[in-house]
């Protein structure tokens, strides 16, 4: 009974687009109230439980280290840089884009700011060079979908949160599933623009390529930090993070001076809000979990799944498949904490590495952050682009069709994402 209760509830307030978060805490309310064994002073306990962790402090920190870094100037230098050296491509301003997004996502690890700190700057810009809106946001929503997949990623310090699984190592694994998906992208891209005749932005010059890679060398810096002192074990996920706000606060103040000490509040707040958002998504998530594993219900969807096939290539096709259906659905953060128990109870099954499945996980959720209605990336790109949510989407069919063949090859090919984890995490 509880179980019915807590899941029709929740995915009635999830038809009437009631906001995720709410969703998720009025859900559990409900099933606590009618089940009357706990008091609802427990879901504050529960709520607070769940976002008491130090592994999560990563989580605000790393937001307002990308928060700072767009707005301190370090987004520009890394455009320019990659202007340089994608920009010659046929339709070069969309290759850009992408390779923007994939050395931002080396640092701020939301696909979120991925998208807006450097569509905010490309889409405009790819508008006025001649190309269609529809399509500008299409292709920066989809480089933003690197910003989960290349370390460091808030959703992997989340799985690792949850299952145990090493945070480094998880880091590791995403380096090379995070390359693949961006040459993907950025060979879509090319042929698209290619096929539509979409010019290059510039020539390539050697000059050009230095000159800038020069100006960006401090903003390529942080990531290089960042996963230098995490995969080296100087220090931990979290701890790389603060380092991360401290450098990013230095370099913009310091060096670039375009952050100065009456922005910083503005700054984070901004970040604050954002962070703010995730948190009380992860803590009423945590909630419904909770009850969830004192119900039973993620061993008996394992279960059921199990009890369709045992074959651990069918498994893992139907793990995929119950992914990227509910990352349409459901907010990554929350598709995160309400899945993974289910998920983790077939590993033994599945003879894989916690690690490599949490790479699957995180790939499968960057994909539904394309898709409508709570793909964030679309949302996000459309929103900056002044296009409708639909006519994006339907730029954004060749890119997904890619992002699933690569979803295929990092669930089916374990060297891919072991390889560098058992090299370089601890």
């Amino acid at each position: 009974m509880i179980t019915e209760i807590l899941i029709l509830s929740l995915f009635f307030l999830f038809v009437i687009n009631t906001p995720i978060a709410i969703a998720i805490g009025t859900a559990s309310l409900a099933a606590i109230a009618i089940q009357g064994d706990f008091s609802l002073m427990v879901v504050i306990q529960r709520m607070v439980a769940g976002t008491d962790s130090f592994h999560l402090m990563a989580v605000p920190l790393f937001m307002y280290a990308g928060t700072i870094m767009e707005k301190g100037g370090m987004s520009q230098r890394l455009i320019d840089f990659a202007n340089a050296l994608t920009g010659w491509l046929p339709g070069g301003l969309a290759a850009v884009s992408i390779v923007s997004a994939m050395f931002f996502a080396g640092i701020s690890g939301s696909a979120a700011a991925d998208a807006a700190a450097v569509g905010a700057i490309l889409i405009p810009a790819m508008k006025r060079s001649g190309y269609p809106s529809d399509f500008s946001a299409a292709v920066q929503a989809a480089g933003g979908s690197l910003g989960v997949v290349i370390p460091p990623s808030i959703p992997m310090i989340i799985f690792g949160f949850l299952t145990g699984a090493s945070i480094s190592r998880l880091f590791a694994a995403g380096i090379l599933p995070g390359l693949l998906i961006a040459i993907s992208l950025i060979s879509v891209a090319t042929f698209i623009s290619w096929k539509n005749g979409f010019a290059p932005e510039n020539r390539f010059s050697r000059q050009r390529l230095g000159r800038t890679a020069k100006d960006a060398l401090l903003a390529l810096g942080a990531p290089v930090i960042i996963l230098g002192g995490i995969l080296s074990g100087v220090f931990t996920a979290t701890e790389s993070a603060a380092v991360a706000v401290v450098y990013a606060l230095f370099v913009s103040m310091a060096v670039y001076r375009q952050i100065r000490f009456k922005d910083i509040f503005l700054i984070f707040g901004q970040a604050g809000i954002t962070s703010a958002i995730v948190m009380f998504i992860i803590s009423t998530a945590y909630v419904f979990s909770w009850i969830a594993a004192i119900e039973n219900i993620p061993d008996a969807l394992a279960g059921g799944l199990l009890s369709i096939t045992d074959n651990p290539v069918y498994l893992l096709l139907l793990i995929n498949l119950v992914l990227l259906v509910t990352g349409v659905f459901v907010e990554t953060t929350a598709s995160l904490i309400l899945l993974v128990p289910m998920i983790t109870a077939m590993v033994p099954n599945l003879g894989i590495d916690p690690v490599q499945l949490g790479v699957i996980v995180v790939a499968n959720l960057a994909i539904g952050m394309l898709t409508p209605p709570m793909g964030i990336c679309l949302i996000v790109s459309a929103s900056i682009s002044g296009q409708s949510i639909g006519a994006v989407s339907r730029r954004i069919v060749p890119f997904l069709l890619v992002l699933i063949a690569d979803l295929i090859l990092i669930t089916f090919y374990p060297p891919l994402t072991m390889w560098l984890a058992r090299i370089l995490g601890p």
